[in-house]
């Protein structure tokens, strides 16, 4: 058999054996509670968990937490966006990514924003999935899912919101 055939066989043995990604993604507007967009974040499938992107201005310069809340509504922002509930856990753990026995599918680490009120940042998480990949909890289930940006900082270990505050930006996680 010629080289270039015997090429030819390796290279489709290669792509024929990739395991293929499907490329899910989401994105979230990210709106203040008057309603108004501030910024938009953007959710990327991998093999092992979510990427999430986030651009946003206007938010009050310092760290904020963010979390992944389970249920995708931002509609009652003059009420602080209780109605998205609690974070995403189906699996009942603590909050906190210092907690050892948490922590929960909806915890991120902290976002800081610029004293000019903008923020550009890229978190990701192992403990969630936008459809349900690896066993992760699904993101985009019958309720849906909505990133909240709290008033001050996640210590990581307090329960249950690891003393983030009030919320203050939320973003409804829609699949494209």
């Amino acid at each position: 058999m010629e080289t270039r055939s015997l090429l030819t066989l390796a290279l489709a043995a290669a792509i024929i054996s990739t395991p293929v990604l499907a490329a899910e993604r989401a994105s979230a507007p990210i709106v203040d509670r008057g309603g108004a967009t501030v910024g938009k974040a953007t959710l990327t499938e991998s093999p092992h968990g979510v990427l999430i992107h986030i651009s946003a201005k206007g938010l009050p310069p310092g760290p904020k937490a963010i979390h992944i809340h389970s249920v995708g509504t931002c509609d009652d922002g003059a009420a602080g966006f209780v109605a998205s509930k609690g974070h995403l856990n189906p699996g009942a753990k603590p909050h906190g990514l210092m907690n050892a026995e948490g922590p929960d599918a909806g915890d991120l680490p902290n976002l800081f924003v610029h004293p000019d009120g903008s923020v550009e940042a890229e978190f990701f998480t192992t403990f969630a999935s936008l459809g349900g990949a690896g066993d992760r909890p699904a993101i985009l289930d019958a309720d849906g899912a909505a990133l909240v940006i709290h008033e001050n900082r996640d210590d990581h270990v307090t329960q249950p919101i690891g003393g983030a505050g009030p919320r203050h930006f939320c973003g409804v996680i829609l699949g494209e």
